[in-house]
């Protein structure tokens, strides 16, 4: 089949295949990004993707801990999540929802799954501009049900966040606007759509195998994040067994990095400080 792709159509730039990490009280992950792909999935952090049938690797789970100048993004496809946090919010992420969380100036939480027939997601964190690092804390609870779906040929979209032909998604990020798309596509199936030219866009893979760009590009295999050129639109097409992948993008924030665990902040000074309230136990703010 021969696939028609759009003129100035994105192509993988890079490509990310993830390693084995043990976080939190002993969860196994897999972690995507990290400290050596800031600069070039700016500004996306971090990417901790799980997918596990024995509770044992997950039910340990991240007890309560802080963060600091940082947007984290958990979205489930499959389980279940406790959690909840210093501003008093508790609750579940069930399949198909996510908890989009705007740490800022200062939060505790904690995330605890719990037993599932399959627990499949990921956690993202997004960067924040200098200016909105010590933002005030905030809590979204995304349920599945809220996801506008579009439903095309060949192809399903579910819309987090950002914009999608025309649609809103169930949220809009206050301060970098990230599109976040879930993409379940066809055996053989092809999926066009546009996109800011000059924004960060990267995919990553849950099934399947897609090849993004021409016909001849190799394909992209599931356990991988694809970092794409930039262009004004994304072509994605699924191997024989389909393709199952989140899309995200949004506008790099080109500023300097410091990064001391849980806290991210733009100088070694700043994140000195935080630790410095942390012990104080003057971190979390009225």
């Amino acid at each position: 089949m021969t696939v028609t792709v759009p003129a100035g159509a994105r192509k993988v730039r890079r490509l990310v295949g993830g390693r084995p990490a043990v976080d939190g009280a002993g969860v196994r992950l897999v972690r995507v990004l990290s400290s050596g792909t800031v600069t070039d999935f700016d500004p996306f952090l971090l990417l901790d993707a799980f997918d596990s049938t024995n509770p044992d690797d997950y039910t340990r789970g991240f007890p309560m801990h802080p963060h600091r100048g940082i947007e984290t993004v958990t979205y489930l496809v499959e389980g279940k999540i406790q959690h909840q946090d210093s501003l008093g919010n508790k609750g579940a992420i069930l399949s198909g929802g996510c908890q989009w969380m705007t740490a800022g100036r200062s939060i505790l939480h904690q995330e605890m799954p719990q037993a599932s027939p399959r627990m499949l997601g990921l956690q993202l964190w997004v960067n924040l501009p200098r200016a909105q690092k010590m933002a005030p804390p905030k809590y979204r609870d995304i349920t599945a049900d809220m996801l506008p779906r579009i439903q095309e040929e060949g192809a399903r979209v579910s819309v987090l966040s950002g914009m999608y032909k025309g649609q809103p998604g169930a949220m809009q990020a206050e301060y970098v606007p990230v599109t976040f798309l879930d993409v379940l596509l066809e055996p053989g199936a092809t999926w066009h759509m546009s996109l800011e030219p000059a924004d960060t866009a990267f995919a990553y893979l849950f099934r399947g195998h897609c090849r993004f760009g021409e016909e001849g590009d190799a394909f992209t295999e599931a356990r991988q994040a694809a970092l794409l050129t930039s262009g004004p639109a994304i072509t994605a097409a699924a191997g024989k067994d389909g393709a199952h992948f989140v899309l995200v993008a949004g506008p790099p924030l080109r500023e300097p990095v410091a990064w001391g665990g849980p806290i991210v902040m733009n100088t070694e000074e700043e994140i000195k400080q935080a630790f410095f309230e942390l012990e104080a136990g003057t971190f979390i703010k009225p």
